[in-house]
């Protein structure tokens, strides 16, 4: 409970930054995407993280993946009818957004880690005595 109440305080799992040869590096994140073949965190034109664990996208909140629901919210966005813009950007740390994917993903990755074990201890009869 503690990791999932206080995720922005996870240690960030260990991605490679990989930054682009062709375009000056940025932080500044308009839509995170994530690659083809799932494996990248396309942060901006810039700047690239992998490779993700797979397990990362097993620790689901409703129908995606936690790293999948950050990567949907932390995008700049506007509202068509008021005209007010969302922008996660800060310019007090840039880089936030880059080390929230890394303590997104160890919290995923632990999550996993710690179902399996649960399942693993626990078995059905268990719960099943006294009743």
């Amino acid at each position: 409970m503690d990791m999932h109440l206080n995720y922005e305080q996870a240690q960030e799992y260990k991605l490679d930054w990989l930054p682009s040869r062709d375009v000056p590096f940025s932080w500044i994140v308009e839509k995170m995407r994530l690659s083809h073949d799932r494996r990248v965190v396309v942060v901006n034109e810039s700047l690239r993280l992998g490779p993700l664990p797979p397990e990362c996208f097993e620790y689901r909140l409703g129908n995606r993946s936690a790293l999948e629901w950050v990567l949907d919210q932390y995008q700049v966005s506007k509202d068509t009818r008021s005209g007010i813009e969302s922008d996660p950007n800060r310019a007090d740390d840039q880089e936030y957004i880059v080390r929230l994917v890394g303590r997104i993903v160890t919290v995923s990755v632990e999550t996993v880690r710690l179902v399996q074990e649960l399942a693993a201890a626990v078995k059905v009869e268990d719960w099943m005595d006294g009743v």
